[in-house]
């Protein structure tokens, strides 16, 4: 950052960050129906990033009563999302997005705070292949699966063929069990919008339960289509992508930026977690977790939570905001969900089973902090039944530096919930107190 640069930033930030409404206690916005605030639209928003500084040898996250965690893997270069394959062995993501253009001069202050929150490591840009084969909690063996990779991030298994959501296009790539390597080329499924922007460049993926369809989460390239409409094209949204073509359609829209898309066990019907917009104050809007309609609209741009429009979408378009669907269930605002996954293995406690695990980035925007740690949403009947409770914890310090922020979700096939801490470069598990040496060597083939 230049000298220009940080004094700009001074000047911006620090009477910034003083104005605007009083946040509210974020725990009153978890749930079906948080309470909305008035919205205040600023000239350069508040920012208030955690510096990301790692974590010291024996430092580890804060657990829940009755749960153990440990170090699966340590040293990653940016891991951000997991797949559990079926024999046990663990692929991690290791990927980093590309820099986007300045094209407002806020950009600028923005690009230098979002860097002191990430890792100072240079992503890695592959898919990192982990092996626990005696079963203690520790990955003794690691290889480079796939190198190379155009910044992946969503993945999913079908039989022998393993699809890797690169920010461009979904690619396929054979896929033999225990395998270690694959030193084929990929075949290029479909592409996925990218271009010179990219603001969202996650792309999340799962695979139906019948295996016949692929759904890839698209975000936007903007915080409320400031870019411009054109750039938004295909964007917002979840992709239905036919397996054996690579046809796709769009499944649903009006997700700002839809991550952890997956099947909830009991109803079959798919959910997501979503980052909502930015700059309307510390308590808007609420990001959330929600299941998906087929054909569905949930008003990015134009609304949040259902009919409350965005006066700064141009130009309106109120037809479509009568037609906004309410997401399930609020997470509260600007905790950046990035991971979920559904419960239903041994290797936690009872209280655990059957709800959905979320991992929340943590808050650039708001003061104090908000998210950075894993919580558990119970389910009933397929839908939350329940507040969202505290599970992975201790990500920020008293100094309010991030030792790590948590991103995408597994469950191993033990039972252990994984999670990708990309500025900890770690992938953690936790597990059941006193379980952690009774699971038993992986079926893995050699």
């Amino acid at each position: 950052m230049t000298r220009l640069q940080r004094v700009l930033a001074a000047s911006v930030l620090l009477p910034l960050s003083a104005c605007g409404p009083d946040p509210i206690d974020p725990q009153t916005q978890i749930g079906p129906n948080p309470p909305l605030p008035e919205l205040h639209q600023y000239l350069l928003p508040p920012m208030h990033v955690s510096s990301a500084i790692g974590w010291k040898d024996g430092e580890k996250p804060q657990v829940a009563a009755g749960l153990e965690v440990k170090a699966l893997a340590t040293g990653l270069k940016n891991p951000r999302s997991i797949l559990v394959l079926p024999n046990g062995d663990i692929l991690v993501a290791e990927s980093g997005g590309p820099n986007p253009p300045v094209n407002r001069p806020k950009e600028i202050i923005m690009g230098w705070l979002e860097r002191k929150s990430h890792s100072a490591e240079t992503p890695g840009q592959r898919i990192t292949l982990l092996r626990d084969a005696d079963g203690d909690g520790v990955a003794e063996q690691r290889s480079v699966l796939l190198d190379k990779q155009n910044s992946p991030f969503g993945m999913a298994l079908v039989g022998n063929d393993l699809y890797v959501a690169d920010t461009d296009a979904v690619m396929r790539y054979p896929y033999k069990e225990g395998e270690t390597q694959i030193t084929e080329p990929g075949v290029k499924l479909t592409e996925l919008p990218a271009g010179h922007i990219n603001h969202h460049w996650t792309k999340s993926l799962t695979a139906s339960p019948d295996g016949s369809k692929l759904y890839a989460g698209v975000g936007s390239n903007s915080n409320v289509s400031e870019n411009g409409l054109d750039e938004e094209k295909d964007r917002a949204a979840i992709w239905e992508i036919d397996r054996a073509t690579g046809a796709h359609r769009l499944y649903a829209t009006g997700l700002r930026n839809p991550n952890g898309l997956t099947f909830e066990p009991q109803t079959k019907a798919l959910w997501c977690v979503v980052n909502e917009r930015d700059e309307l104050g510390p308590d808007l809007v609420p990001d959330y977790m929600t299941s998906v309609k087929d054909g569905g609209f949930y008003g990015w741009p134009y609304s949040y939570w259902g009919s409350h429009v965005d006066p700064r979408a141009m130009p309106q378009r109120p037809e479509l905001v009568s037609a906004a669907i309410m997401p399930d269930y609020s997470l509260s605002s600007h905790v950046a969900p990035l991971g979920m996954t559904f419960y239903s293995g041994t290797g936690l406690p009872q209280t655990y089973q059957g709800g959905a695990f979320v991992g929340e980035h943590g808050s650039w925007n708001r003061d104090p902090l908000n998210g950075y740690k894993v919580v558990y949403i119970p389910f009933e009947n397929g839908k939350p039944a329940g507040k969202a409770q505290d599970v992975v914890t201790g990500f920020v310090n008293a100094d309010r530096q991030a030792r790590g922020r948590p991103v995408g979700l597994a469950v191993d096939t033990h039972g252990g919930l994984l999670i990708a801490d990309d500025a900890g470069g770690v992938v953690w598990r936790v597990t059941g107190a006193q379980s952690q040496s009774q699971a038993g060597p992986n079926p893995v083939i050699r």
